[in-house]
Protein backbone atom coordinates (compact mmCIF):
# COMPACT_ATOMS: atom_id res chain seq x y z
CA UNK A 1 0.00 0.00 0.00
CA UNK A 2 0.98 3.33 -0.95
CA UNK A 3 2.18 5.07 2.15
CA UNK A 4 0.43 8.35 0.75
CA UNK A 5 -2.34 6.65 0.65
CA UNK A 6 -5.23 5.87 4.09
CA UNK A 7 -8.26 3.72 2.98
CA UNK A 8 -11.44 4.24 6.08
CA UNK A 9 -11.99 0.50 6.03
CA UNK A 10 -8.76 -0.38 6.40
CA UNK A 11 -8.42 1.68 9.43
CA UNK A 12 -9.30 0.03 12.60
CA UNK A 13 -11.07 2.21 15.36
CA UNK A 14 -9.17 2.65 18.46
CA UNK A 15 -11.10 4.27 21.68
CA UNK A 16 -8.32 7.23 23.02
CA UNK A 17 -7.39 8.73 26.21
CA UNK A 18 -10.58 11.21 26.42
CA UNK A 19 -13.14 7.68 25.39
CA UNK A 20 -14.37 8.82 21.97
CA UNK A 21 -13.44 6.67 19.20
CA UNK A 22 -10.59 7.47 17.29
CA UNK A 23 -9.31 6.18 13.29
CA UNK A 24 -5.79 7.25 12.31
CA UNK A 25 -6.54 8.68 8.76
CA UNK A 26 -3.18 10.27 7.96
CA UNK A 27 -0.27 10.06 11.17
CA UNK A 28 3.67 10.46 10.40
CA UNK A 29 4.43 7.16 12.25
CA UNK A 30 2.44 5.52 9.38
CA UNK A 31 2.13 7.62 6.31
CA UNK A 32 5.15 9.92 6.67
CA UNK A 33 3.85 13.16 6.66
CA UNK A 34 5.54 15.56 8.95
CA UNK A 35 3.94 18.44 10.70
CA UNK A 36 0.70 17.22 11.54
CA UNK A 37 -2.31 14.22 11.96
CA UNK A 38 -5.95 13.77 11.14
CA UNK A 39 -8.16 11.98 12.30
CA UNK A 40 -11.93 10.94 12.11
CA UNK A 41 -13.43 11.36 16.06
CA UNK A 42 -17.17 9.40 16.61
CA UNK A 43 -19.18 10.34 19.80
CA UNK A 44 -21.78 7.96 20.44
CA UNK A 45 -25.13 9.29 21.88
CA UNK A 46 -25.22 10.27 25.10
CA UNK A 47 -21.65 10.03 25.21
CA UNK A 48 -19.39 13.05 26.70
CA UNK A 49 -15.63 12.68 26.37
CA UNK A 50 -13.26 13.22 29.12
CA UNK A 51 -12.21 16.67 29.75
CA UNK A 52 -9.00 17.09 28.88
CA UNK A 53 -5.74 19.51 27.04
CA UNK A 54 -3.17 18.90 25.00
CA UNK A 55 0.13 21.08 26.00
CA UNK A 56 1.85 21.47 23.07
CA UNK A 57 -0.39 20.18 20.22
CA UNK A 58 -3.24 22.63 18.28
CA UNK A 59 -6.40 20.66 17.16
CA UNK A 60 -9.04 22.04 14.48
CA UNK A 61 -11.99 20.18 14.87
CA UNK A 62 -14.50 19.74 11.76
CA UNK A 63 -18.00 18.77 12.24
CA UNK A 64 -19.21 16.12 9.39
CA UNK A 65 -22.62 14.54 10.86
CA UNK A 66 -24.54 14.86 14.23
CA UNK A 67 -25.09 17.70 16.56
CA UNK A 68 -23.76 18.33 20.40
CA UNK A 69 -21.94 20.61 22.93
CA UNK A 70 -18.60 22.02 22.95
CA UNK A 71 -17.10 22.53 25.90
CA UNK A 72 -13.77 25.19 25.00
CA UNK A 73 -11.70 26.90 28.31
CA UNK A 74 -14.86 26.37 30.45
CA UNK A 75 -17.75 27.93 27.91
CA UNK A 76 -20.28 25.41 26.60
CA UNK A 77 -21.85 26.26 22.83
CA UNK A 78 -23.57 23.95 20.25
CA UNK A 79 -21.65 22.57 17.56
CA UNK A 80 -23.11 20.83 14.22
CA UNK A 81 -22.35 19.81 10.65
CA UNK A 82 -20.43 22.46 9.23
CA UNK A 83 -18.58 23.81 12.00
CA UNK A 84 -14.84 24.45 12.77
CA UNK A 85 -13.72 24.61 16.01
CA UNK A 86 -9.61 26.20 16.95
CA UNK A 87 -8.34 24.33 20.26
CA UNK A 88 -5.16 26.17 21.37
CA UNK A 89 -2.43 24.32 22.80
CA UNK A 90 -3.50 24.47 26.70
CA UNK A 91 -6.87 24.56 26.30
CA UNK A 92 -9.08 22.11 28.13
CA UNK A 93 -11.96 21.12 26.14
CA UNK A 94 -14.79 17.98 25.81
CA UNK A 95 -17.51 17.54 23.68
CA UNK A 96 -20.86 16.14 24.50
CA UNK A 97 -22.97 14.38 22.11
CA UNK A 98 -26.57 15.44 22.98
CA UNK A 99 -28.47 13.87 20.28
CA UNK A 100 -29.36 10.01 18.87
CA UNK A 101 -27.01 9.79 15.76
CA UNK A 102 -23.56 9.76 16.01
CA UNK A 103 -21.39 12.81 16.09
CA UNK A 104 -18.33 12.94 13.97
CA UNK A 105 -15.76 14.96 13.67
CA UNK A 106 -12.80 15.40 11.56
CA UNK A 107 -9.49 16.24 14.49
CA UNK A 108 -6.24 18.07 12.50
CA UNK A 109 -3.19 17.77 15.17
CA UNK A 110 0.08 20.07 14.81
CA UNK A 111 2.24 18.81 15.92
CA UNK A 112 0.86 14.96 15.29
CA UNK A 113 -1.31 13.39 18.10
CA UNK A 114 0.59 11.88 20.49
CA UNK A 115 -1.38 10.52 23.43
CA UNK A 116 1.40 11.44 25.84
CA UNK A 117 0.25 15.16 24.87
CA UNK A 118 -3.25 14.39 26.57
CA UNK A 119 -3.62 15.02 29.91
CA UNK A 120 -6.71 14.41 31.38
CA UNK A 121 -8.70 16.63 33.70
CA UNK A 122 -11.59 15.30 35.40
Amino acid sequence: MNQKLSRYDDIPPITAKDGSEIRELMHPQKHGNQAQSLAEATIFSGQKTLLHRHHTTEELYHVTAGQGTMILDGESFFISVGDTILIPPGTPHAVHNTWPVPLRLLCCCSPAYDPADTEILE
